[in-house]
């Protein structure tokens, strides 16, 4: 029994991170990829089952993973993201929700054929959409800022408030049908539910406040932050089931609004991200495995299809068209809000605990839940991961353009280069914190950010969506390595390059290692202040069409041309590096300077 649980966790751990690879690799929608791959080895193939691997402690892992996706959504937000928008999203995660319980709840009873009680408990659940899915699905769309601000807070705000919904619909049915409990028993629902935010409040001002004061060594901080999330949402599941969830929300916004005064917190972003990845594909391969194919034959009758239909095509326009009238939204915006709500982790998780407590009361039409549950999740995961893109693409509110390249420091040279990438179609952004440094970009029509790229403002300052590359390119190494460290996990590693400010014994030697060389641009001669004096002097940037493919040794050209970067015929952009070889395929552009 227990090599079978290790064989099960291991194989979905590695299908998982394998589902999310394939998906970027080929740029699908990744929880499709992990849907699809839970249902091959689940129900359809039957080589694991996770539920009966895992006993009694598959339904708690599942919760506290979902715990820690949830912390890490809602500790990632900052109210700065809404400026403009906060009336949209206020009648959103309010009014917005509150019809979409209405809509969804007579849609389950009218369409769908469920009692009426079991209609209005399920219908609270069915609003959320939440970050399990919807953060994936904005990494691969990349959707203007104002967009997508929107889309994750309704995400991850409403995602807590729909079990508190299916639950509060579910007392106030126990209420109102058995004559023995009174209406003192809401005031427990209300007052766990009290409970849990205080408690995550408190909670996220304790670490607030230690992490401040130095109380947590750098390499526990995480574990520690970690421990209290999974601590903190067992605790109020112990006072009152499915509060948990509101408790990690509220932690997480506390520690997420306590960054601008603790910046120290903001380190543990990353690490917590990652887990997050991980748990997200985990969890999903773990629900979609545990199937049964009796629960999937019943997805395709007439009633469950007919509510999904009803649901994308009624109750979400009509919820985001009603509560956002006279907000700030355009009408491209509410379109594409009203379309797009896929439900994910938290709908099939608790959907169960409800079918099971329901059946337990004698309600039989329970046992249609976790069908209707999961074609609501996987048809909305699949149309709304697939049209998603192309959707915001036909409305405008993508960025359609060629992945652009963010420039740290202006000087002669990277003007010169801004220039050039901007003559072939690349979208280019010069950052800098001196006017002086920055007025002959300005003059060139170049787009310039004034201002401490490193600072927390140019976070919300500065749209980094359309710019896949960052090149730091200073006259300061030390800056230069800041720069490149800080943003090498928003670019990644293979997109964020620094200029060598002068030329040592340990570059001409070949003294740096591989890894460091791949990161470091051009070659050893071009140095910040060669190049600029370059620049300055009888050189330009030429552009070179390839017709043959080849692989070019820069050792092999003239030695008063410098290869810069590589156009490849699919507009993105390949910078040399320090590495010796330069791939080139017919089509492509090679950029040098030369005189």
């Amino acid at each position: 029994m227990e090599e079978l649980a290790l064989v099960s966790i291991v194989v979905i751990l590695g299908l998982g991170i394998f589902s999310q690879w394939l998906a970027w690799r080929i740029q699908w929608p990744s929880i499709v990829i992990m849907s699809v791959a839970g249902l091959l080895i689940g129900p359809l193939l039957g080589l694991v089952n996770p539920q009966e691997a895992l006993g009694e402690l598959y339904s708690p892992l599942i919760s506290l993973a979902v715990a820690i996706i949830l912390f890490e959504g809602s500790s990632s937000l900052d109210i700065r993201e809404i400026k403009g928008i906060s009336k949209s999203v206020f009648r959103i995660v309010t009014g917005g929700a509150f019809l979409a319980w209405i809509l969804g709840s007579l849609a389950a009873h009218f369409v769908a054929g469920l009692n009426l009680e079991i209609s209005f408990i399920i219908g609270g659940l069915f609003v959320v959409t939440g970050p399990t899915v919807i953060i994936p699905l904005l990494r691969n769309a990349k959707l203007k800022p104002r967009i997508a601000a929107v889309l994750k807070w309704e995400g991850i705000i409403v995602d807590p408030a729909g079990p508190l919904l299916a639950l509060f619909a579910y007392e106030v049915i126990k209420v109102l049908t058995n004559e023995q409990l009174e209406l003192n028993y809401l005031l427990h629902f209300f007052g766990g539910a009290l409970l849990a935010v205080i408690l995550g409040y408190v909670v996220g001002m304790v670490i607030s406040i230690m992490a401040s004061k130095g109380l947590f060594p750098e390499y526990l901080k995480s574990p520690i932050i970690l421990a209290l999330v999974l601590i903190s949402f067992t605790i109020a599941e112990v006072i009152m089931h499915e509060t948990g969830m509101l408790t990690v929300t509220v932690m997480g916004l506390t520690l997420g609004w306590s960054k601008k005064y603790v910046s120290s917190i903001g380190n543990i972003s990353h690490f917590v991200e990652n887990i997050s990845v991980l748990l997200t594909s985990t969890v999903f391969i773990l629900l979609t495995a545990s199937l049964t194919r009796e629960t999937i034959a019943q997805i395709f009758t007439l009633p469950i299809i007919g509510f999904v239909l009803v649901m994308l095509f009624v109750v979400r326009p009509l919820s985001i068209w009603l509560t956002t009238i006279g907000t700030e939204l355009t009408n491209a915006e509410k379109t594409l809000l009203g379309w797009i709500a896929p439900r994910g982790i938290v709908a099939l998780t608790v959907s169960g605990y409800f079918a099971t407590i329901l059946i337990d009361d004698g309600y039989e039409d329970a046992t249609l839940l976790t069908a209707l549950t999961f074609a609501l999740v996987f048809i909305t995961v699949c149309v709304h991961g697939f049209s998603l893109g192309p959707l915001a693409k036909k409305l405008k509110l993508a960025n359609d353009e060629p992945p652009g390249v963010l420039i740290v420091g202006a000087s002669s040279f990277s003007i010169a280069l801004a220039i050039h990438l901007k003559k072939m179609g690349t979208p280019v952004l010069i950052a800098d914190s001196s006017s002086g440094r920055l007025f002959p970009a300005i003059e060139k029509g170049i787009p310039t950010y004034k201002g401490e790229i490193l600072s927390e403002h140019a976070q919300f300052e500065v749209d980094l969506t359309p710019y896949e590359t960052i090149l730091a390119m200073t006259g300061d190494a030390s800056y230069n390595g800041l720069v490149a460290q800080s943003f090498a996990p928003e670019f990644g590693y293979n997109n964020t390059f620094s200029l060598p400010v002068s030329s040592n014994h340990r570059i001409k030697e070949g003294g740096l290692p591989k890894s460091l060389k791949a990161h470091m641009l051009f070659n050893e001669d071009a140095v910040f202040t060669e190049l600029n004096r370059k620049i300055n002097t009888e050189y330009t940037l030429e552009s070179i069409e390839i017709t043959e493919k080849d692989t070019i040794s820069k050792d092999k050209l003239p030695e008063d041309v410098t290869p810069l970067f590589i156009k490849k015929k699919n507009d993105t952009i390949t910078f040399v590096s320090l590495r010796n070889k330069l791939a080139l395929d017919v089509g492509d552009q090679l950029i040098v300077l030369k005189k």
